[in-house]
């Protein structure tokens, strides 16, 4: 085959890019645990010995790290004065947990993800799968950190008001099952809203449910919510006025059976809120930052969970609604519909 010289050398362009922006992710998590962005955030603009003195640092670490994250257009680097800054939108990214736009949980969860990669590698060869378990602490706290901003942003915003009439219940009073919740994010925030309702959270990992009760703790919803450990294929309770699945169907070995039992546990007239990656039905159409993102993160965590349980359909992280909508009408939902969008998720509305 010839090789076109000038495409050879902006392929390894791109591959150098990739290469230094893994060791990029891996510096974030750094700065992040260290307080180096916050105390760029809070203090202004300071020389490396100035940041290394405020987060109790060595100097000649902090030059390094100042120095590549200035190089990545992570922080600002100002020649005349010798001293880094956080841009207001790098300030964003990077320190505020509230906003949608934090990327620190991504970074977290996936740096932790990418440390299997030994396991992986066998796994490939033998089929087996990784369960969610088997994984390092970081993931389960990088994994709420991504999705908790988008969940405080648009759950009770967007996403509730898109649904047939749920809102309305939810201020009256409803029961809700909140499926696969982790450490509760989800459930939380939609029991800060809804002072009427009770909440229940179920998850099969059981060090993320101690997460979750402390959590509600903290949050002064314990009185409402309550956390337990079950499987989606075996939850307890019935006559739920909502089940809610965030971004976790696509992670289950038996999606089919999940949703099976999710119509067997809703009120007649009640709602399955599925909210999952955002993800066009064609492959093509996900060739893009999302996808390349989301295809990466089902790599390493979500096809390998499913297929480390029974049946093992591994839908993976960019199933896309027509898959989506497959699952749910073989479980036997009649009305399934988009309910809303945002560019990280799809928001389907699923009755009996």
């Amino acid at each position: 085959m010839a090789v076109d010289e000038g495409k050879l050398h902006e392929f390894v362009n791109k591959a150098l890019g990739d290469i230094a922006g893994s060791l990029t992710a891996g510096l974030v998590v750094v700065g992040e645990r260290l307080g180096l962005y916050r105390a760029l955030a809070t203090a202004g603009p300071m020389t490396t010995a100035e940041l290394a003195a405020k987060t109790g640092t060595v100097e000649r670490y902090v030059r390094e790290w100042c120095a590549q994250q200035a190089a990545s257009g992570y922080i600002a680097y100002d020649a005349a004065t010798g001293r880094y800054r956080l841009l207001p939108e790098q300030a964003v990214a990077l320190t505020d947990d509230a906003s949608p736009f934090c990327v620190l949980g991504g970074f977290i969860g996936l740096t932790a993800a990418a440390r299997n990669a030994p396991k992986l590698i066998e796994r490939f060869k033998s089929g087996r799968g990784i369960g969610w378990d088997e994984h390092e602490p970081d993931l389960f706290e990088g994994t709420e950190r991504f999705f908790r901003p988008g969940y405080g942003a648009f759950l009770v915003g967007a996403w509730i008001p898109a649904l047939e009439g749920m809102q309305q219940k939810l201020e009256r009073g409803a029961r809700v099952a909140d499926v696969g919740c982790g450490h509760g994010a989800s459930t939380i925030v939609l029991a800060q809203a809804f002072p009427k309702s009770t909440f229940v959270g179920f998850d099969y990992h059981g060090p993320s449910i101690e997460v979750a009760r402390a959590r509600a703790k903290d949050a002064g919803v314990g009185d409402r919510v309550r956390f337990e450990r079950a499987a989606a294929k075996d939850f307890p309770g019935s006559g739920y006025d909502m089940v809610a699945f965030f971004d976790c169907l696509h992670d289950m070995g038996d999606p089919v059976g999940a949703a099976r039992h999710v119509l067997g546990t809703l009120a007649p007239d009640g709602t399955w809120l599925l909210v999952e990656p955002f993800a066009h039905d064609r492959v093509e159409d996900n060739l893009n930052p999302i996808g390349r993102l989301f295809y990466g993160a089902s790599t390493f965590v979500c096809t390998p969970a499913s297929l480390a349980q029974e049946v093992g359909l591994a839908l993976g992280a960019q199933a896309g609604e027509k898959r989506l909508r497959d699952v749910l009408t073989e479980a036997g939902f009649t009305r399934i519909r988009r309910a809303a969008e945002t560019p990280f998720n799809l928001v389907l509305e699923a009755r009996p």
